[in-house]
């Protein structure tokens, strides 16, 4: 039997272990939730030896969903890694180090966005008690009390002389925002997002501009002529259309594609083209839960994915599944408003793992850098990336 717990994980992941194996990751994992965080060394090798000892006596016997199997997969990587980190540490090297102090190692990022208003008014959201924290030309900015920062507009807000007036929330790198448009569809921004709306919904359809990367829960409402009035979301030159339903959108301009993941519903997504200043849809694919569609240039592929790995900054978290060190720190750079500084060729590096994003940097790359095949520098807002 696999003892190695490295070697372990991996023969889980790939789905090749056998029962005393998978009672073996499910123990460790449970011995981690139950201390709330990553153990010690000791209490790691104790509870190896526990699990061992306890197959001798008889196989545990527990059935979990894939979901579960995957939760635990992600917490018996972060035990590995603190397992490597406190070897480091034991043999005289502690390779987060350059980063232990407070000047080095950087918070992670917040609720914060900046709000311009249709006359050109500009207002800095910012962390503030629960309830109203601003009132101002029929906007009203509050916070709930499980922490969420929402905002809604009058829907008299209107231009004048019947002319459309738009709004546009921007978050920062190291910001995010959650925030509820005119008609009730909510919104939950990224950092280094922005999206642009009409301070009312009025015709027979709702249009908003997204730049970055947003999750929508579109509200269904009905327009002047009874029909339900569909919901676009414009990114660069793609059209998302949906009537009420759940998505997610990865439109960054560092980003080679863009990606727009259905969760719940149904959308169609359609590029758009632009001949001599006229723009006309092209070609399009209606999206079923659970699937992302991915525009590059003028081509759209669609493909089944884990929506787990893809809504894990609205929840709160970093979730890794083998995906490459460049896609993470761009994540990171986001997330915590670095510069990041690669020094080497890491093309064909990648990582699995789940953290929290309410931790220091020093943390999410203390996962990475436990496994020896990377090594990060902390200088200020650059992370330089080593061998």
């Amino acid at each position: 039997m696999q003892k190695d717990p490295g070697k372990l994980l991996e023969k889980y992941k790939a789905g090749n272990c056998n029962e005393e194996e998978k009672a073996i990751v499910e123990s460790w994992y449970l011995d981690l939730a139950s201390k709330g965080n990553a153990p010690a060394p000791l209490s790691i090798e104790l509870s190896k030896n526990e699990v061992w000892a306890s197959l001798t006596a008889g196989k545990p016997q527990r059935k979990l969903n894939t979901a579960w199997w995957w939760g635990i997969a992600a917490a018996i990587t972060l035990l590995v890694g603190a397992a490597g980190f406190f070897r480091s540490k034991e043999a005289g090297v502690n390779p987060l180090s350059k980063r232990s102090s407070k000047h080095d190692d950087i918070a992670p990022g917040g609720n914060k966005a900046f709000l311009t208003l249709a006359d050109g008014t500009k207002i800095s959201l910012t962390d503030a008690g629960n309830g109203e924290i601003a009132k101002q030309q029929g906007l009203s900015i509050q916070k709930t009390a499980d922490g969420q920062l929402v905002y809604a507009v009058d829907e008299k807000a209107a231009g004048k002389n019947g002319m459309a007036a738009f709004n546009a929330i921007e978050t920062p790198k190291g910001g995010q925002y959650q925030i509820n448009l005119p008609d009730g569809t909510r919104v939950w921004l990224n950092a280094a997002s922005s999206l642009r709306y009409p301070t009312k919904f009025s015709g027979d359809t709702r249009k908003v501009t997204l730049n970055g990367e947003g999750y929508f829960e579109v509200a269904k409402i009905k327009g002047n002529t009874g029909k339900r009035m569909p919901f676009i979301v414009k990114t660069g030159n793609q059209e998302v259309e949906v009537l009420g339903t759940h998505f997610n959108i990865n439109s960054y301009d560092e980003e080679d594609e863009v990606k727009t993941t259905l969760l719940e519903g149904s959308v169609r997504v359609s590029v758009v083209e632009s001949t001599n200043g006229n723009l006309k849809k092209g070609p399009s694919k209606l999206l079923k839960p659970g699937e992302q569609s991915q525009l590059r240039s003028d081509a759209i592929a669609v493909k089944t994915v884990d929506t787990e790995t893809i809504m894990a900054w609205k929840n709160g978290d970093f979730v890794f599944k083998g995906d490459d060190l460049k896609s993470i720190m761009k994540k990171v750079s986001r997330w915590y408003d670095v510069e990041v500084i690669y020094k080497g060729n890491f093309d064909q590096l990648k990582f699995g793992g789940y953290i929290s994003r309410s931790k220091n940097i020093s943390s999410v790359l203390g996962i990475m850098e436990s496994t020896g095949k990377v090594h990060f520098s902390v200088e200020g807002k650059k992370v330089i990336v080593l061998k």
